[in-house]
């Protein structure tokens, strides 16, 4: 089996999870504790990537660039990461985060519009950093023609194409038909990575039968800490992978102590399969999608699964999140 590689997102897609409300002392300890604790790569940006601070997205405590403000200097093993949307984040900005010590980035599309990525792929490339494509919401779009994407990316120069399960919406087979469509297009050399969400509690299950098959990066977070019912957790990912003796040499103990006693209480909302975000699963809704309507549902009086659910008939991906309220209001209306 090739090296596995550990990629941690608390820093990043934990975001969702807490508004974007990390502090600077958070970031800074986190990433040194799990520096220490020998992750492979730590992402750090807003939760909608570089810049992603927005009405739409909402605000973060900092900037994304006050966050990564002298991280790279304390790392002794990891690389320091980042992500990057097409629409949302550019070239300048991504150069930015080349010079404040970001080595690797993951420049990410829906699932249908790899084409998008080809300008930040390259760009990233011609600065010597490592590139992974992000293919977000792949539950979206059938094995083959996902492959296709995944295809795009590494004709523009990504070293890394990721199954991206934002809605925590695939199972198990589907995840296999995904790696192995990947596999059967692109190069030796591409490595494949897996990103899955928790939504139907397969977060975990989903990441390893993704490495049985052929996927060697692979994404987690302390405490599950992300959008929706979170990520992998990271501290359930490697017990899993010691007992499989796929020994990526993390230290589990100390992954244990930091999602306890450090991420769990920074939970405003707890990172858990629940009614609401087992909602976001099975009606196939991206994740971060869950506070938004969480809001809209409070305000209007509607059942956050009923909007979910809606959201999820009219295929809405990532970046309408400001159709939520309308979808509220369309909800009320029929109500009438």
């Amino acid at each position: 089996m090739s090296k596995i590689y550990i990629q941690d997102v608390t820093l990043r897609d934990g975001m969702h999870a807490i508004r974007h409300q990390y502090t600077k002392q958070q970031i800074a300890d986190i990433a040194i504790a799990l520096d220490k604790a020998k992750i492979d790569a730590i992402e750090i940006s807003h939760g909608d990537g570089l810049t992603g601070g927005s009405f739409n997205y909402g605000f973060g405590a900092h900037t994304d660039w006050e966050w990564l403000e002298g991280i790279a200097e304390k790392l002794t093993h990891a690389k320091l990461t980042t992500l990057l949307l097409p629409g949302i984040g550019t070239i300048h900005d991504l150069k930015r985060a080349r010079d404040l010590g970001v080595e690797s980035v993951r420049v990410a599309t829906h699932c249908t519009e790899a084409d998008i990525s080809a300008q930040h792929i390259e760009a990233a490339k011609n600065m010597g950093m490592d590139v992974g494509g992000f293919l977000m919401m792949a539950h979206m779009n059938e094995p083959k023609k996902l492959a296709e994407q995944a295809k795009l990316m590494e004709s523009y120069g990504a070293d890394c194409v990721y199954i991206t399960d934002s809605a925590g919406a695939l199972m198990m087979d589907g995840i296999i038909d995904r790696v192995k469509a990947y596999k059967d297009v692109l190069k030796p050399e591409t490595e494949i990575g897996i990103h899955c969400h928790h939504n139907l509690s397969l977060g975990v299950a989903n990441t390893i039968v993704a490495m049985q098959h052929g996927a060697t990066r692979l994404d987690a977070s302390l405490a599950g800490m992300g959008a929706g019912a979170g990520n992998a957790p990271l501290e359930v990912l490697i017990a899993c992978l010691n007992k499989m003796d796929v020994h990526p040499n993390c230290d589990l103990y100390q992954l244990m102590d930091l999602a306890d006693d450090v991420i769990r209480p920074l939970q405003t909302r707890p990172v858990q399969v629940d009614r609401e975000t087992l909602s976001l699963g099975y009606a196939g809704v991206y994740s971060s999608f869950l506070l938004h309507s969480e809001r809209a549902a409070k305000r209007y009086g509607l059942d956050t699964r009923a909007i979910l659910q809606e959201l999820g008939k009219r295929k809405m991906v990532g970046g309408q999140e400001d159709m939520i309220i309308d979808v509220a209001l369309d909800m009320l209306e029929k109500q009438k």
